[in-house]
């Protein structure tokens, strides 16, 4: 019990001591108001669009578009590198395309994803897809290629095939890097969704941002950020406790 409280002291007065220097900086006067609101004014803020409903609907409605997104990078990544795990030859004809847009901002392709697919829900998804796909991708392949040589061997002394050892050996294998790199693929979904939000939608964290900066209530875009930390946080915690479960502490991190 001591060591718990001894590990949440830390974080408690490192956010305490960030609070005391905002609220210095503020009555001091430094920054009139309109540039940096007092902490007391953007949590009035804060609490009114709680009761009003707005942050709710904004908050679910920028988790749902993150959840789609991520699942449909997921899936593409998985399977791609498991055509990479099972047929090496065929990884040729599309990795070079993978690793040339890896290196091309998702944020880039606003103005042509909007030409395209509109400003509806299509834009979004494909921005979180880019986003979140690559560093998934690469854990994935980083997985199921660098499979130990000595568990494959005894594959071959069983006679499995190539898919059975696929399945048998090198996923199992490959576990780790897979959920790491989900882990990491949802921490870019959140990037990716909050620049989206700002310039193609009209509901969601990051709209709810550019609105209120166009309003002028600097108050409510630093509601803004600091809800999108928290949110952003608290799934990337969920996952990672997730994952100690099911690995059994056996892919420990410096995030943790």
């Amino acid at each position: 019990m001591c060591d718990r409280w001894k590990k949440l002291a830390a974080p408690v007065l490192g956010i305490a001591a960030l609070l005391v220097l905002w609220y210095g900086v503020c009555r001091a006067g430094i920054f009139s108001a309109y540039v940096l609101p007092p902490p007391a004014k953007v949590l009035n803020s804060f609490f009114k669009m709680l009761q009003t409903g707005e942050l709710w609907r904004d908050v679910w409605i920028s988790f749902l578009r993150v959840m789609k997104g991520f699942s449909i990078a997921f899936v593409l990544a998985f399977l791609l590198g498991m055509i990479r795990a099972l047929l090496p030859s065929a990884g040729g004809y599309y990795e070079y395309v993978v690793q040339f847009f890896r290196n091309v901002p998702p944020l880039s392709m606003i103005p042509l994803l909007i030409l395209w697919c509109g400003i509806g829900e299509t834009t979004k998804t494909v921005i979180i897809v880019l986003a979140s796909f690559f560093p998934m991708y690469l854990n994935i392949v980083k997985g199921f290629t660098g499979c130990d040589r000595k568990l494959l061997e005894v594959g071959d002394m069983f006679g499995y095939s190539r898919t059975r050892k696929f399945m048998r050996i090198v996923l199992p294998y490959a576990t780790a890097d897979i959920l790491v790199g989900m882990r990491i693929g949802l921490g870019y979904s959140w990037r990716a969704i909050i620049g989206a939000e700002m310039v193609a939608a009209s509901t969601g964290l990051g709209h709810m941002i550019l609105f209120a900066q166009q309003m002028s209530r600097t108050d409510k875009v630093i509601v803004g950020i600091l809800v999108i930390g928290a949110v952003g946080y608290g799934t990337d915690r969920v996952f990672g406790l997730a994952i100690g479960k099911l690995l059994k502490g056996r892919c420990d991190n410096g995030w943790n």
